[in-house]
């Protein structure tokens, strides 16, 4: 996948707003890059809203440049350049009712003030108008994004019976943003967080991968318990009495120790790991239906987590592996984290890691061709003559092939 720029994007974005303006249509960016611009910070994509119905945009850019995957909902992608990717457009519209409560079952075409209208929140509810400078608010964005508030368009409980994904969105954004979460959007997410479960949970993974993957994660999460969410999604971090509280608290600041840069995984094993073992791991990987490579990492860290605490008095056979594992940075974070002696068994493990490779990893002295050459027949038995040559030789009891063969051969004859 091509590496986004994000002038690139912008400049693209820009594009697509001048040609349908140009075709005299009205056209617009619209929602979450709105929001972004006018707090500060770098949009992530752009989406356009325009009058212009699917089968015009498609005829303006081409369908060779545009995908129609969303024409049933109006939205029609424009292909970009590679560092550019693709812009949504969306003809305004209004929705009919949601009886799954994740899609309308129709749509039909409207005014950009009945667009604003049918959207989630305010802070998204916004157009702006890239050729004037202008912003257009039909629903009270701007000063909601001026009081830091997250605050639902129309009726709260309306809007997330509409869709019920928009009741994590309400923490998600409001975690993100360090905002406040409107009173009137937090008694209707608590009043209807069961209602979550009618939403797939890959569009629940969808949300809890970028709620923990941020910064403000430990924030999230607060207020998921707050809300009663983290009831449903993840009822194994609930606390039930002081001492669940107590363990709450911590697993709370251990997530806010976590700093930037470090993604689902190690965030999802760190909010785990103080209540669940890598049994009920898995079963909450499995329930969000998440990839095997983050069910393994997530499982790998949490069973994992308490390993190199005393790093400083475990065999080099037994410390050794975990050091070369993939997930090492994300384990030595989390055990810097935990605790003070955490840090110190963490520096204690970089230290190692800095060695040369042939003093840290040296090569294994015996290999199976080497078994099957000195007579061993194949079988189950070689991994384990395998871990027993090479725990020896990391443990410096063994130096030299011959040395390991001879090894080998007492064991086969003893066993």
């Amino acid at each position: 996948m091509p590496t986004l720029v994000p002038e690139e994007q912008r400049r693209f974005a820009l594009e697509v707003v001048r040609r349908l303006r140009g075709a005299g249509f009205e056209a617009y960016w619209a929602g979450g890059c709105v929001r972004d611009q006018l707090i500060g910070r770098t949009p992530v994509d752009y989406d356009v809203a325009t009058d212009a119905e699917p089968e015009r945009i498609r005829a303006l850019f081409g369908r060779r440049r545009t995908l129609a995957i969303g024409a049933a909902f109006g939205v029609i992608s424009v292909i970009g350049p590679k560092p550019a990717g693709l812009v949504e457009v969306t003809t305004f519209r209004r929705d009919a009712a949601y009886s799954d409560g994740r899609h309308p079952d129709s749509v039909s075409f409207s005014t950009a003030a009945e667009d604003a209208s049918r959207r989630d929140f305010t802070i998204n509810g916004m157009f702006f108008d890239p050729i004037g400078q202008q912003v257009i608010d039909f629903v009270g964005g701007q000063k909601d994004l001026a009081a830091r508030v997250v605050r639902a368009i129309g009726n709260a409980r309306d809007r997330f019976a509409e869709d019920k994904l928009r009741m994590l969105r309400a923490v998600r954004f409001t975690a993100a943003f360090d905002f406040t979460l409107d009173e009137e959007a937090r008694r209707a997410v608590a009043e209807m967080a069961a209602e979550i479960h009618a939403v797939s949970p890959e569009r629940i993974a969808v949300e809890m991968r970028r709620l923990l993957a941020d910064r403000s994660r430990a924030v999230g999460v607060r207020l998921l318990l707050e809300t009663g969410l983290a009831a449903e999604l993840l009822p194994e971090i609930v606390p039930r009495n002081d001492a669940g509280r107590r363990r709450f608290d911590e697993t709370e600041k251990l997530l806010s120790q976590l700093g930037d840069g470090r993604g689902f995984p190690a965030a999802l094993a760190a909010l785990l790991a103080p209540w669940i073992d890598s049994v009920g791991a898995t079963k909450v990987c499995r329930r969000w239906r998440l990839s095997n490579d983050e069910r393994n990492r997530v499982c790998w860290l949490v069973k994992h987590r308490d390993a190199l605490l005393k790093a400083a008095e475990m065999p080099w056979s037994k410390l050794q592996p975990l050091l070369v594992a993939e997930g090492i940075d994300d384990l030595l974070m989390l055990t810097a984290a935990a605790t003070p002696a955490g840090t110190e068994a963490a520096a204690h493990c970089r230290r190692l890691l800095a060695q040369p490779p042939e003093v840290f990893d040296p090569p294994p002295l015996l290999t199976g061709d080497d078994l099957l050459a000195h007579g061993i027949p194949a079988g189950p038995r070689y991994k384990i003559l395998l871990q027993r040559v090479r725990d020896a030789q990391l443990d410096r009891t063994l130096h030299t092939k011959e040395e390991a063969l001879a090894m080998v051969e007492k064991i086969v004859g003893s066993g």
